[in-house]
């Protein structure tokens, strides 16, 4: 039997209406989902916040066990999550591949969570026991986006429940079955108990349903620093904590020393991969004077040999954008790049919502392209001569996610990151990299820092409790 049979994906009870999921390539529709309204979230508050109290009294082994089963699911259940993965969200295969990798990998990073020490005895003043205790928050709410909406679903709901919390997760509409009812299948095949785990893909009256809520104490959200003000501005009024993953417009540095048969490769993956819609995507590369007319001329050549297409039928490198709203936003900024006098050394076109890999010269601050996050496959190239130079041109940017720096001299290149806000930093690779058991996480517009993966997870997802316990009652002068 399969594990998303359509008759039990989603309760029938969320009052949204029916929704078409439409795959990108072909614009077909691929599933109707029943999609929730902001009156369904508080009665999902409520039922979660009902059933968490015995998840989270329950032993950690017993949580850990299901998130190793949920880690197992998504293994044994690839071939039939891969295609799904492909044709709602534009993925090609390996990135599809990845994708169920990293949701294995933050399930065991997870159900190791549920064994941590819990707390520390403390020295106290007084004749009395002293402790802290990290207690779960109760119900988290989860926001995802639709470029990765595996990962960036997984990375919160797998540590909130395995931290003793339920979830309520939203997930972008247009990824509502591999962003969300993949999650609730899988857990409900790996024996979480019900009411812990709630889906609710919707619009943002669901998701300022969601931060309002008074039973939801935690808001985790991944998406556009537009939409991440408004969730923390919210939250703050509410006096809710925000974990925020944003936007990003990340550099990639070239020093004179690198090998440009080595580095061209990398650059075009962290410019084109997944069609530039990545937070961690390299939007800028800054490379030395000396190779800057060599750099652009071969970076534009791989872009121009790269295949676009359908990735369900078609062996590619690139796949569709998400969808026509996202294309007119990318190709707009291209545009309004040129028209500002920027090169147009490759790409720049597209065919329905398979946008071709675009290399842009001749940038300086105010191109369009480049000072802005363009979230698609675009590439733009500038020279620096000094070491003084890159650095200010890395940091002259609103955003602070990822960082790479290609050099012989690694030594010379970690000296060079730590000149420069960045929440991750790679030597010798390209922006885009995540594995379950780093911090993730960025500064400035990029949001509030490394608030997902490894010990992150504890300070997200759960409260520090201070407990005194004394012998006899204390007395008082009065």
């Amino acid at each position: 039997m399969p594990l998303l049979d359509p008759k039990t994906w989603q309760p029938r009870s969320l009052s949204g209406g029916e929704y078409a999921v439409t795959e990108p390539a072909t614009g077909s529709a691929l599933a109707t989902v029943t999609l929730a309204s902001a009156d369904d979230l508080a009665p999902a508050a409520a039922n979660a916040r009902a059933a968490q109290a015995d998840w989270a009294a329950a032993p950690h082994f017993v949580r850990a066990g299901v998130l190793r089963r949920a880690g197992d699911l998504f293994t044994q259940y690839a071939d039939e999550l891969r295609p799904w993965l492909i044709r709602e969200s534009g993925s090609i295969s390996g990135k599809a591949d990845f994708e169920l990798h990293v949701a294995a990998q933050e399930c065991y990073e997870a159900a190791a969570l549920a064994s941590r020490p819990a707390g520390q005895v403390l020295p106290s003043e007084a004749p009395r026991l002293s402790y802290t205790r990290r207690v779960p928050v109760g119900v988290v709410g989860v926001i995802a986006p639709f470029n990765a909406p595996l990962i960036l679903a997984i990375r919160s709901v797998a540590p909130a429940l395995a931290l003793g919390n339920a979830a309520l997760l939203k997930p972008d509409p247009r990824t509502a079955v591999c962003g969300g009812l993949f999650l609730a299948a899988v857990f409900a095949e790996a024996g979480l108990p019900e009411g812990l785990l709630h889906v609710l893909p919707g619009g943002a009256d669901v998701g300022e349903a969601l931060v309002a809520d008074p039973l939801v104490p935690v808001i985790s959200f991944t998406g556009s620093t537009g939409a991440g003000r408004k969730v923390g501005e919210a939250a703050g009024r509410h006096l809710k904590r925000a974990h925020l993953e944003l936007g990003g417009n990340s550099a990639l540095i070239v020093l004179e020393d690198a090998d440009l048969d080595a580095v061209i490769s990398t650059a075009a993956w962290g410019s084109f991969f997944h069609q530039g819609q990545i937070c961690m995507t390299t939007g800028r590369h800054l490379v030395h004077a000396s190779l800057y007319d060599e750099y652009v001329a071969r970076l534009a050549a791989k872009a121009d040999s790269l295949a676009v297409g359908d990735p369900h039928t078609e062996q590619v490198h690139l796949g569709p954008l998400i969808d026509a709203a996202q294309l007119a936003k990318v190709h707009g900024l291209v545009e309004a790049s040129t028209a500002r006098g920027a090169k147009l050394v490759a790409g720049g076109s597209h065919r329905e919502l398979f946008y071709r890999p675009t290399v842009l010269a001749d940038v300086d601050d105010h191109t369009p392209a480049y000072a802005e996050e363009v979230f698609g496959p675009v590439a733009p190239v500038r020279p620096f001569t000094t070491l003084d130079e890159a650095a200010a041109l890395a940091a002259a940017s609103p955003y602070g996610l990822s960082l790479g720096i290609v050099t012989r001299d690694t030594a010379r290149g970690l000296a060079l990151a730590d000149r420069i806000p960045t929440g991750i930093a790679h030597i010798n690779d390209q922006t885009v990299n995540d594995e379950a058991v780093a911090p993730f996480g960025g500064v400035a517009a990029t949001g509030t820092g490394a608030r997902f993966g490894g010990d992150a997870n504890l300070d997200a997802f759960t409260e520090l409790r201070w407990t005194t316990v004394r012998g006899d009652v204390a007395g008082y002068p009065f």
